[in-house]
């Protein structure tokens, strides 16, 4: 199970069942094609859990990704919603 912060039991669930099973699988494959994954199985994947998943990746809460870094994920997640 992943144990990371932002990382509810049920976001960890959705996690497992695309192929994300602990903290460095999610860690490798990254913020954006964990989200990519993670939109196969939840279409109302929103702009929250894709900064939830950067804040785990960084071992913190996601209302402390600084600024620019959720600049670069919310043009990510606008191309990802075209």
């Amino acid at each position: 199970m992943i144990k990371l912060p932002n990382i509810s039991k049920t976001l960890a669930d959705k996690l497992k069942l695309v192929g994300i099973e602990n903290d460095n699988q999610l860690k490798s494959i990254g913020v954006e094609n964990a989200f990519v994954k993670l939109k196969t199985v939840d279409d109302n994947a929103c702009i929250n859990l894709l900064y939830a998943i950067e804040g785990a990746i960084q071992g913190v809460r996601w209302h402390d990704l600084d600024q620019s870094k959720k600049l670069e994920l919310k043009e990510f997640f606008r191309m990802m919603n075209k």
